[in-house]
């Protein structure tokens, strides 16, 4: 059959993609990009907000007009929303099968029952049967997504993730390793190491694995140059792992910790399990052993109950640690959670935008000052993909800073040396003096 995937979400949907369409290869499936010339749509989808679930049924529309013209094209849909809304998405009459985040091993054979008209949902465990010698069909040359661990145990309030994605379950240190043998050895030179939580890897083996020994052990492997890891949760965040990120420049100097409030009361609310000054010490301990860091977070503003005081809070927050990036969310109440069903949704939605609006302007300003010390510079950059129509390419560095410079497309993937001559509150922009 050919088929053809549709992805929204994070980077696990990504990587589950990427291993879906491997299996489906090997299983003798064609991949395209088409819908329009395909036997088969995968629609691998997001829960996280009420926008990200939103374009699943926008997808879902058009894939029943599509249906009209070709009434043997099959639907599947899985991911997030699958596990969240399973029976009500086979109520859609464009969808043939709905199969959760942990059954995508199984791939093959559920494609091979919709396509004989079964109608089903398929919600098994089955996520032990990935491993290094799963075939994976990935999007880049160059980088590879590799999940380290699934599911997360944190049950923050507002998130929907530990129902959807399970109780967090670490894959053999041994098979990552694996993995990462066989990239580097096909050529790879960065890898992202990926889990809801990666910094909880390895607790449920209880062998001594963690992310601080996989990372020492993964430094021994030559050919991979830079070594990235999502997402952190600031209470798991170790002096450990602080130290192993301090000891080799291979390792990403972009570390991602989510605070999504600077308020206790709000935190506690949110049952994120520390405090602002917990994470403001934690702050100051990555910059104190990684001084060339740079630090990016997540916030939800909106939050159920959140005052005034609360809100300048995580203003006066914003401004004490200078992030690089901040993902910035309006808070939307997600079925099945906590604050859904204990907290009112009582914060005006014109609040919500005006303070979403506020922190975007800050932080925009505060980009463009931090972008500023880049100029003038010369900065090592991993071309990353084509910008359309004006012969540019963009790149990003060891601290994740995104660069565009004029460079052809074979150089994709190459390590360069930039000097940045203009900057905004986005990328940087130079030009190419020299190959590594």
């Amino acid at each position: 059959m050919k088929v053809a995937f549709r992805t929204f979400g994070c980077q696990m949907n990504i990587s589950d993609t990427e291993a879906m369409m491997g299996i489906l290869r090997r299983a003798g499936h064609e991949i395209i990009d088409s819908e329009e010339a395909a036997d088969a749509v995968i629609v691998n989808t997001c829960a996280v907000r009420e926008k990200s679930e939103d374009k699943l049924y926008g997808k879902l529309g058009q894939l029943k007009a599509l249906k009209k013209s070709n009434d043997r094209l099959v639907v599947g849909v899985c991911g997030c929303v699958a596990e969240k809304n399973s029976t009500e998405l086979l109520t859609h009459r464009e969808v043939d099968f709905v199969f959760g985040t942990r059954a995508i091993s199984r791939i093959d054979e559920l494609l091979s029952r919709a396509a004989v008209g079964e109608r089903f949902i398929e919600m098994g465990d089955y996520i032990d049967e990935l491993d290094a010698d799963s075939p994976r069909l990935r999007t880049s040359k160059h980088h590879a997504w590799i999940t380290i661990i699934y599911g997360c145990d944190k049950f923050c309030s507002y998130c929907i993730v530990p129902y959807t994605r399970g109780r967090e379950k670490s894959r053999k240190m041994t098979d990552i390793l694996n993995e990462v043998r066989q990239l580097a050895d096909s050529g790879y030179r960065e890898i992202t190491f990926l889990g809801q939580n990666v910094d909880s890897y390895g607790k449920d083996l209880e062998d001594g694995s963690s992310l601080a020994a996989l990372l020492r052990e993964t430094l021994k492997i030559e050919g991979i140059e830079r070594i990235w890891f999502l997402t952190s949760y600031p209470k798991d965040f170790s002096d450990e792992l602080i130290d192993v990120i301090a000891s080799c420049e291979r390792i990403s100097r972009s570390i991602h910790l989510p605070v999504q409030s600077g308020s206790d009361r709000i935190l506690k609310s949110m049952n994120r399990g520390y405090t602002r000054e917990y994470f403001l010490d934690l702050i100051r301990r990555v910059r104190d052993r990684v001084p060339d860091s740079s630090l990016s977070t997540d916030i939800i503003v909106g939050f159920p109950g959140e005052t005034e005081a609360d809100y300048e809070n995580t203003v006066s927050l914003i401004r004490e640690v200078r992030f690089e990036r901040v993902n910035l969310a309006m808070y939307s109440p997600r079925e099945g959670t906590l604050s859904a069903r204990k907290l009112p949704d009582d914060i005006p939605q014109e609040v919500k935008i005006k303070r979403l609006n506020d922190l975007l302007a800050l932080q925009k300003h505060i980009n463009r000052q931090e972008n500023e010390k880049y100029l003038d510079t010369v900065i090592d950059v991993i071309g990353e993909g084509k910008i359309k129509g004006n012969g540019k390419i963009y790149g990003r560095t060891m601290n994740n800073k995104i660069v565009i410079y004029h460079a052809d497309a074979n150089l994709i993937g190459i390590p360069v040396k930039i000097k940045v001559d203009s900057v905004s509150a986005g990328p940087l922009y130079g030009e190419i003096v020299g190959v590594l």
